[in-house]
Formats: C-alpha cells, sequence, structure tokens
C-alpha cells in the first residue's frame, strides 16, 4: 500500500473475501486489482528472485482473479523493494536482478514529492 500510495496511486482494501488483495486507482485513472506475494531469493539459483503465485492448494491464479501481482523483496538490512508486474497467470515468475528491472516495474517506496506537486498546482 505504501509503495502505490507514495507513487500517486489511491488505494483501497476489498470488504469482502477476494482473490486480490488490494484495489487501486493510478494517477492517470486507471483502476486495477493487485495481490501482493513475497519475492525470494533461490540461493540455487544464483540469487535469482522468485514469486510464488499459487493459491492454497498450488493452483494458479486466472486473469479474472486479479489485475497485477505486487512482488515485496525483504532483503535484511536493506529497505524493501516493491516490484509490479502482469498477472500472466503463471504460478512462479523468475527473474535475475537485471531481468527484473527490465521486465517488472519497481515502485519506489518513498513518496513522490513532484507528484504532489503537480496535484497542488491542478487545485488538488
Amino acid at each position: 500500500m505504501v509503495a502505490l500510495t507514495a507513487n500517486g496511486y489511491v488505494v483501497s482494501r476489498p470488504l469482502s473475501r477476494e482473490a486480490y488483495d488490494l484495489e487501486a486507482t493510478d494517477p492517470l485513472g486507471n483502476h486495477a486489482r493487485y495481490q501482493v506475494k513475497t519475492i525470494s531469493r533461490r540461493s540455487d539459483r544464483r540469487n535469482e528472485l522468485v514469486v510464488y503465485a499459487t493459491k492454497g492448494r498450488g493452483q494458479r491464479y486466472s486473469q479474472s482473479d486479479f489485475d497485477y501481482i505486487i512482488g515485496v523483496l525483504g532483503d535484511e538490512g536493506a529497505v524493501p523493494r516493491v516490484f509490479l508486474m502482469e498477472n500472466r497467470c503463471l504460478r512462479e515468475y523468475w527473474a535475475s536482478e537485471a531481468r527484473a528491472a527490465k521486465r517488472w516495474v519497481e515502485l519506489p517506496i518513498e513518496l513522490n514529492r513532484e507528484l504532489l506537486k503537480q496535484n497542488e498546482g491542478a487545485g488538488a
């Protein structure tokens, strides 16, 4: 929630039990549903990043469950990193750090002050 809010999204949680964790509207007005997952490092795969994206019984999610996955990487002693990726209905999403930088969108958790200045100028 922090990463989305810091980047100008309006975020809410569903009131009922859903397949997604968050709903949000981006600064351009696009609405989407998000599933939040932990990103792990696999030491047996050169520390590649992996998101296990399955339901409780190991079933893959469908396109109708949510639109995007938010992966949170919490390396010990480091500021958490948050990545956004499309739901491609996979059980696992793998990437090296270099490929993640190209294939996934990293959302900073720091407040985007430029976005606030733009909103103030627009009367928001």
